[in-house]
This record gives C-alpha cells, structure tokens and sequence, in this order.
C-alpha cells in the first residue's frame, strides 16, 4: 500500500521532536498581526522544557533554522522571533517584541494560556517552557487555539508573590492586555536580588505554580514568601 505523504505541519513538526523541542504548534495569527508583518499569517510555535539560559538559546535558535528550511524549501516567506533574551537592540526584530510575543504564537496554537503570574502555562509544563516563534505565510493548518485563562481560582503564584505584584486577574483573548502584573514591582525586586545574590529573577511564581512544580518542590517549603 502506498503510504501518506506528510503535509508540512507534519513534516515540521516530527522533525522538530525529533531534534529536541518538547512542544511544536501552528497558529493563525492574522487577527494580531499589522503592519509589515502582517502578510505573515501562520506561525510555528516552539517550546521547550529547560530554563532559558546559552544552552536552550541555541537549541531553539537551530529548531528555528530547521523550521527555515523547510519553508525555505517550499518558497514560502518567512521571518524568525528569536527567543526572547536573545534580543538585539535597535534592530527590526527587537522593535516587534511590543507588537508580537511568542506567547501569542504559543496561545494561538493551543501550547498553553497566559497564567496569573504572567507567563505561558502548559498543561503538561506549566510555566516551565522556553519559547521561539517563526511567522510564514506558508499554508500551515492551525491548531485549535486557548482563549482564556486556565488558572480559575488558583492564586498561589499571587499569595506567594514577596512583592504583592501579582493582580490575581486572568488573561483571555478577549482581554489580553489586562494587567496581571505589576512590573515596577517585580522589576525593583529582581534587580534587589541580582544586586545581593546575583541572580536575575525571583523564580518563585514559577515554582510555585501546580501545573509545573516538581515532584520534589513542597509548597511548605515556600510559606512566609509573600510577607
């Protein structure tokens, strides 16, 4: 019996399992795109489950490049988001950040919804996945998309939040740019903690979080956090 030829969604997709992403969606992103982006209609959303750091950077920055080719390939425009620390000022794709995230590719491809705590959560995940995104005007079938919020009436990334930035509001497509975080807040701690432990981020949000927390991370452990 002759056997099925893999449409691209396909194609992309396997391949990109195969080469270490944990997650791979496709999304249509018409009704969020404009201006010079806005002929790119379809997006290839990836995640993977490592913290964002060198190493998963260049993972994902050649997840992308696999993903390129094949578009490539098919004579398909394109145009690579690369994984958010990876940002270089001043260039074209720095200043699309404020207009497209990749949470908006991940929501829109049904990888996950934007948690309390501000950060795409995953059902399998939660907020453990780090993200890149390419948009193509290749003809990609999407996957069914989430439209709100997850979290019903969760609110421990909120009760143990040590600066009370957290709103405890949730996100939806409807209203994406409700404010769920405070970001002087938590951006006045962040830099407190780098200035005495060295460390960049607070993190308990994330571990904190039911949909992501490890085995051994006991909520107990953190009481006290947000006094």
């Amino acid at each position: 019996m002759r056997q099925r030829q893999k449409n691209l969604n396909e194609v992309i997709r396997d391949d990109l399992l195969r080469n270490g992403a944990t997650v791979v969606g496709f999304a249509d992103v018409s009704e969020v795109l404009s201006g010079e982006i806005s002929h790119l209609k379809s997006a290839v959303s990836i995640g993977i489950n490592r913290n964002l750091n060198t190493e998963t950077i260049k993972i994902l920055l050649n997840l992308q490049k696999r993903v390129i080719r094949f578009l490539r390939e098919g004579g398909y425009h394109y145009l690579s988001i690369p994984p958010d620390s990876d940002r270089c000022n001043g260039t074209f794709i720095s200043r699309l950040y404020p207009l497209f995230t990749h949470k908006i590719a991940a929501t829109s491809a049904g990888i996950g919804w934007i948690g309390k705590n501000g950060l795409l959560i995953s059902p399998e995940y939660g907020p453990r996945l780090s993200l890149a995104t390419v948009l193509t005007d290749a003809p990609l079938v999407p996957d069914r998309p989430i439209l709100k919020s997850q979290c019903d009436s969760c609110n421990l990334c909120r009760d143990y939040c040590p600066t009370s930035a957290i709103t405890g509001k949730e996100w939806s497509r409807e209203d994406p740019y409700v404010e769920l975080i405070k970001k002087a807040l938590c951006d006045n701690y962040k830099k407190k903690i780098k200035t005495i432990e060295g460390k960049p981020n607070c993190g308990l949000c994330i571990n904190i979080c039911p949909y992501g927390r490890k085995k051994n991370i006991r909520v107990q452990g953190l009481q006290g956090g947000g006094e």
